[in-house]
């Protein structure tokens, strides 16, 4: 048996290629892409060993080209949740008592596998099925995702050699179990590195997992599953399953085994989540840990003295990259009347000189969004702002999807600080622009408190230390993610751990250890050396 004490260093973050023109790493993604166009694959469900299929399919098609089938997966039901659940609690004594070393390794080997072996197999399949350019697709499904899976191995190390102080005569220690029972996780479509890092940064802590991602992000999902496996996950510990939230919640959440849920994604869901798991908490057999990440309706509040062209960058690059369908996109801005003008000409003529298209054409900057019905939701904001007295168009504002869900990047300026568009979150590649009164900073500082419910990420620019100080005391509760003179957009595993509180979730930071604390019980354990022979004190002696 080994008895030796393994740490884990601190990795660097994976280095983000730039495929630049006629570089090899820019032939190699071409050369994946071209491949997946080609290849259509059944997908099937992973519960156990068994590699499931059910007849049952629905087509995988990139949101850019919506007549091109990239392949089919089959689609579960309740029975199949059921399966997962039970072949995840059969493999969890395996699991939770395998040395933790080995877990890590098997960690550690996929982090391996998906930088070198299936590095452009991955940015392949998030570019097609997410329609995510090159660049956005390798700080996520490639370097985020890596970092997840190498900086939570050394996380969890750091956590477990944290030990308490032991009195004369005693020795004390701490073990971290993992939970008693599953853990669900949910995970979204706009990012392969959070679908890949939900189920992981459970499971590497010695729990089973039942994963659900969605129906638009199987297509990468399936391959990470894949990577998993070839380095060694045992069947069973993560059991991925394609059914509706509705079907997989009324399953797992009435379940006396479920331990957790590890959420990203609508805090209208996660809301009704934790109300469902409140009125059952009598079946349980623990008090399940929630832990979520939802909405987030981000801002940039501009100083007067800050720079115009650093901001009218940031206003592009935050609220447009990924068509803003990030839940940490720019999506509200106020701007001072001393410099707003200037920062509107150059956002304008940026977004003007931006191309959209197909992800295929490395020379687009904007692609689809994910599928119609946010493609008809994003319109309907967009046509709404048209015809209100309030609001005007500064750029972009059509939307097409002849043959994919294109909508153009939209500058929305209107003259009501408290217009919807400044409220609500849009998830799509809109900005709405306040302009606000120079010497009102104060004010609308507290404008920028009061608009929202979210409070996810947030950003300030100025050259003016004292502005800085108040806008960051101002805004404390405002932003998980608080961004000084930069977007508020591309936080990095282990440099800005990421979440936010009010609406916008548990504020429980994954790309930290504070993440993977929720997936851990801890068990103190005393042993006294000479314990006593009698139950007397001596203050009970007179003499």
């Amino acid at each position: 048996m080994s008895n030796g004490h393994y740490s884990f260093p601190q990795p660097s973050n994976e280095p983000i290629q730039q495929f630049a023109p006629k570089s090899a790493e820019k032939l190699a993604l071409k050369n994946a892409l071209a491949k997946a166009k080609k290849t259509k694959l059944d997908i099937p469900m992973y519960i156990g060993d068994k590699e499931v299929k059910t007849g049952k399919t629905l087509d995988i098609r990139p949101p850019h080209e919506t007549k091109h089938v990239l392949g089919k997966f089959h689609v579960g039901d309740a029975s199949h949740v059921k399966d997962a659940i039970k072949s995840a609690l059969q493999a969890k004594d395996a699991w939770a008592n395998m040395p933790w070393v080995s877990r890590a390794n098997i960690f550690l080997k996929a982090a391996d596998l998906l930088a070198t072996k299936y590095r452009y197999d991955m940015l392949a399949a998030t570019m097609l099925c997410q329609s995510k350019n090159a660049f956005q697709a390798e700080i996520d499904s490639t370097c985020e995702l890596i970092d997840f899976l190498r900086f939570n191995v050394h996380f969890l190390s750091q956590i477990y050699s944290q030990q308490p102080i032991s009195g004369a005569g005693m020795y004390n220690r701490v073990e971290y179990r993992p939970l008693e029972g599953f853990v669900l996780a949910v995970t979204p479509f706009n990012f392969t590195a959070i679908g890949g890092n939900l189920p992981t940064s459970a499971a590497m802590c010695g729990n089973v997992v039942v994963w659900k991602p969605a129906n638009t992000q199987i297509y990468s999902a399936q391959l990470f599953m894949k990577i998993l496996k070839e380095a060694g996950l045992p069947d069973g510990v993560i059991n991925m399953v394609y059914v509706s939230g509705p079907v997989v919640g009324d399953v797992c959440f009435s379940h006396r085994d479920f331990a957790g849920v590890h959420f990203t994604g609508s805090t209208g869901v996660f809301n009704s989540m934790w109300k469902t798991i409140g009125e059952n908490i009598p079946k349980y057999r623990t008090y399940p840990r929630i832990v979520g990440e939802t909405g987030g309706k981000d801002f940039v509040l501009v100083h007067e003295s800050a720079d115009v062209n650093e901001v009218a960058t940031a206003l592009a690059r935050g609220a447009f990259e990924y068509q803003g369908q990030k839940c940490s996109a720019a999506s509200r801005a106020y701007l001072p009347d001393n410099i707003a003008a200037a920062i509107k000409k150059k956002l304008v003529a940026d977004v003007k000189s931006m191309k959209m298209g197909s992800t295929e054409d490395f020379t687009n900057f904007v692609n689809a969004v994910i599928d119609e019905k946010s493609f008809d939701n994003i319109k309907n904001y967009i046509e709404t702002a048209k015809k209100d007295k309030s609001c005007k168009i500064l750029v972009g504002g059509k939307c097409d999807k002849t043959k994919g869900w294109f909508v153009e990047p939209t500058v929305i300026e209107t003259t009501d600080p408290k217009y919807k568009t400044m409220c609500e979150e849009i998830f799509g590649p809109v900005l709405t622009i306040y302009t606000y009164k120079a010497a009102e900073f104060d004010k609308i500082c507290d404008v920028v408190d009061s608009t929202s419910d979210y409070a996810l990420t947030g950003a300030v620019f100025s050259k003016d230390r004292y502005a800085l100080e108040k806008a960051m005391k101002k805004l404390t509760n405002a932003a998980g993610n608080f961004y000084i003179n930069d977007k508020p957009s591309g936080a990095v595993v282990g440099q800005q751990p990421f979440g936010g509180a009010r609406g916008s979730g548990t504020n429980d930071k994954a790309g930290s250890m504070l993440n993977l604390y929720r997936w851990l019980s801890a068990r103190t354990i005393k042993e006294t050396y000479n314990p006593p022979v009698d139950y007397s004190y001596a203050f009970m002696k007179e003499k």
